[in-house]
């Protein structure tokens, strides 16, 4: 120790071993000062998510479950005031990793979750990067799966003793299943769908049900036209009312008012299309309201622009409030689902500019108080109801000269895809929605058609003993509409074309004599399974 320090001074001496106290000091509490810690590079961890979102790819429901379970696991690992390299307010990057990424903090955890349930809607549609933070503001639910893991961590690892093909997410629905949180239908569906087994509603087949219908269309008077309820009219037989759909390889949930409701609380749901459009939505509120008489509803039609115009026989549309959920169902007719508009205001004769390439105003100044939009079109599309209207097609905002939109059937598929292309580019703009085309409802005109003698007298409904297998929709159009897009497709034409014996036929009380109604369904009737799918749906 001397020949080391030998010929140094006391104050060399001194301030030396000073120089290793606080160096020993330092390097000590270098790992236990998380101030200092900062200055560290980050660690080299990355939230590792399943390949399919890395690539961009919309992931299924049950990689959606798992991935949630991953990034609980993740967060556990840091306490939560730990300093990580993130900035307040930037949704976590989810991108391919391409070098080191800081793993996220707790409050990042409802962004994530929130973008993976948008790549799960959306599909391959590109996410704006803010779009995950701005839904996750909103996103209770989020919330209450995070309280509910906290809870409940065993929902999340699962058991012994579950069988090992089942995913951890799985077991989580088996659980709640078990446990009487979840419905047999709805653990049967899920279930199915989190295997890759995506539920086909539209496949199945009609079976005898005696518990049906969900209301009297004798007593419905308060939301259903009599024009359309065949046990005022002269018809005897009501067997059709007795039928339930039957989907193939999942079950379609009992409909429940309750169950509907606490679905649509707070929420805004809006039929758009054509007559039949106008019978599904008279469908569903005799359905919520069991037919009976509702004073504690309210008509807010008023909102939504929905008055009768000056000289004319009805509105628009009808927009109706519950105020015990705050739940709005409305309606409004648009048979062509493109924007009309007069070419001479001050001529009452005037002709129409059909802008086959514009969505409805309605839709335009109505689309951000709307949740859940169900569209449909279809039987307007022939020339004597375009000449009757006044109509002359447009495209780009001048009159149409192309051959093929010309034609009504070019036309008609043209304004379908352009509607659900519009639709579908304000997804993302307009998080809360939800969006539905309606496939065609089939006519059954037999020996001719509605003018000229056309008739549809069967009784017997064709669907006994037949089922519905196509995987393809009967309706070309609005299949590849939607293809591609997050539009969902509400497929009732196959379904509905086995049920002959379901229109109102020679019934009618507004027909003229020898005309028979072979478009329009008696209610109750098949329009009630459309609206049973939608709700499974929602």
């Amino acid at each position: 120790m001397k020949g080391l320090f030998y010929g140094l001074r006391g104050k060399e001496i001194s301030l030396i071993l000073i120089v290793l106290t606080c160096t020993t000091i330092l390097i000590w509490a270098w790992d236990r000062t998380p101030l200092l810690a900062t200055f560290l590079p980050p660690k080299n961890r990355l939230l590792q998510l399943p390949q399919d979102i890395l690539s961009g790819g919309p992931p299924t429901r049950s990689t959606l479950i798992d991935s949630e379970i991953h990034v609980n696991k993740e967060i556990e690992t840091f306490a939560e005031n730990e300093t990580v390299n993130h900035q307040e307010g930037q949704p976590f990057n989810i991108a391919a990793p391409t070098g080191p990424e800081s793993v996220p903090a707790p409050a990042q955890k409802r962004e994530i979750m929130v973008y993976l349930r948008l790549k799960l809607y959306h599909g391959s549609a590109a996410i704006p990067p803010d779009a995950a933070e701005k839904a996750a503001k909103n996103e209770q639910t989020v919330e209450a799966e995070k309280r509910s893991t906290a809870e409940n961590p065993t929902i999340l690892t699962g058991s012994e003793g579950y069988n090992n093909n089942l995913t951890s997410g799985e077991k989580k629905l088996e659980q709640e299943q078990s446990a009487g949180l979840v419905s047999p239908a709805d653990f049967a569906n899920i279930s199915s769908t989190a295997r890759g087994k995506a539920c086909n509603y539209a496949k199945g087949k009609w079976v005898v049900e005696d518990s049906r219908p969900w209301y009297s269309g004798s007593t419905c008077k308060q939301w259903l036209s009599s024009m359309w309820a065949c046990q005022l009219m002269q018809r005897k037989d009501f067997a059709y009312e007795k039928l339930r759909w039957q989907p193939q390889d999942c079950e379609l949930e009992e409909f429940e008012a309750s169950k509907f409701f606490r679905r649509m609380q707070d929420k805004t749901l809006a039929f758009v299309g054509d007559s039949l459009g106008r019978q599904q939505f008279q469908s569903l509120m005799c359905m919520i309201t069991g037919g009976e008489e509702r004073p504690d509803v309210i008509d807010v039609g008023e909102k939504f622009g929905l008055v009768k115009p000056r000289g004319a026989i009805r509105p628009n549309g009808w927009a109706y409030w519950f105020p015990s959920t705050n739940t709005t169902i409305l309606y409004y007719w648009s048979a062509c689902l493109c924007d009309l508009e007069p070419l001479d205001i001050k001529n009452r004769a005037t002709e129409y500019a059909m802008h086959l390439d514009r969505p409805p105003a309605f839709l335009r100044q109505y689309l951000h108080k709307i949740d859940v939009l169900v569209l449909n079109t279809g039987h307007h599309w022939n020339r004597g109801k375009l000449n009757a209207n006044r109509w002359v097609m447009h495209v780009g905002g001048v009159p149409n000269k192309n051959r093929k939109i010309a034609e009504i059937g070019g036309a008609k598929n043209f304004t379908i895809h352009s509607i659900v292309s519009w639709v579908n580019s304000q997804l993302l703009s307009h998080l809360q929605l939800k969006a539905f085309y309606r496939s065609i409802s089939p006519r059954h005109f037999v020996n001719g058609d509605w003018n000229t003698g056309g008739s549809c007298d069967n009784t017997t409904p064709m669907s006994i003993g037949k089922e519905v297998l196509q995987d393809e929709s009967s309706d070309h159009s609005a299949g590849s509409a939607v293809k591609g897009t997050g539009v969902k497709l509400l497929d009732i034409t196959a379904l509905s074309q086995v049920r002959d014996e379901g229109h109102i036929s020679r019934y009618s009380i507004t027909a003229s004599p020898g005309v028979q109604d072979c478009l329009h369904w008696c209610l109750p009737g098949v329009p009630d399974t459309w609206n049973e799918i939608l709700s499974a749906q929602i």
